[in-house]
């Protein structure tokens, strides 16, 4: 049988996890088939207002509204734990947009925090190809301390977690949740 070398191919990494969420759905698959961990991307509540019936089998919404703001993108248990988090994409280079994630949502992970569940954001910086975890205890340290509009990436690096890219889960966020549970 004849090896190959792999040094002699070219790689192209960049957009194959097709976003963050993909990224975190397929994660979320892997803890759940390896008994790991349940946990579940949350569906945006909505009423829907239209429908196009084409056929019964075939219908199609036409116009929704949200119902009430969503929480965050998701939740489930790890060892017992409740876990609740948002995930976000940046294209910035240097910080995280403090406009793309809702007052209500971060009201909701202080709750969870303060109820002694597990709660953070995961932040992926696109342009960088990384992506961070950031716990709770941590982004409301920096809420409540700093006047900005924005996290920088230097306080992600120094407070958070760079979850590296891997095999399988390509994004193993609990990883970055067991070393806040030690």
């Amino acid at each position: 049988m004849k090896y190959h070398n792999i040094s002699n191919y070219n790689f192209i990494y960049s957009n194959r996890g097709m976003g963050l969420e993909n990224d975190l759905n397929q994660a979320n698959k892997y803890y759940l088939d390896k008994n790991i961990a349940v946990i579940y991307k949350k569906p945006t509540p909505i009423t829907i207002n239209k429908v196009n019936y084409k056929s019964r089998s075939d219908a199609v919404i036409t116009e929704a509204r949200f119902k009430i703001p969503s929480t965050t993108d998701y939740n489930g248990i790890y060892k017992g734990k409740y876990i609740d988090f948002e995930a976000k994409e940046t294209k910035n280079k240097t910080s995280f947009p403090l406009s793309n994630i809702h007052t209500h949502q971060i009201d909701h992970l202080r709750k969870i925090v303060n109820m002694g569940g597990i709660g953070f954001i995961i932040v992926r910086f696109t342009m960088l190809n990384q992506t961070y975890y950031l716990n709770g205890k941590e982004l409301f340290l920096f809420l409540d301390n700093e006047n900005r509009k924005s996290i920088p990436l230097s306080y992600f690096k120094e407070k958070g977690y760079l979850l590296k890219e891997k095999l399988r889960p390509l994004v193993d966020y609990l990883e970055a949740v067991e070393r806040d549970l030690r």
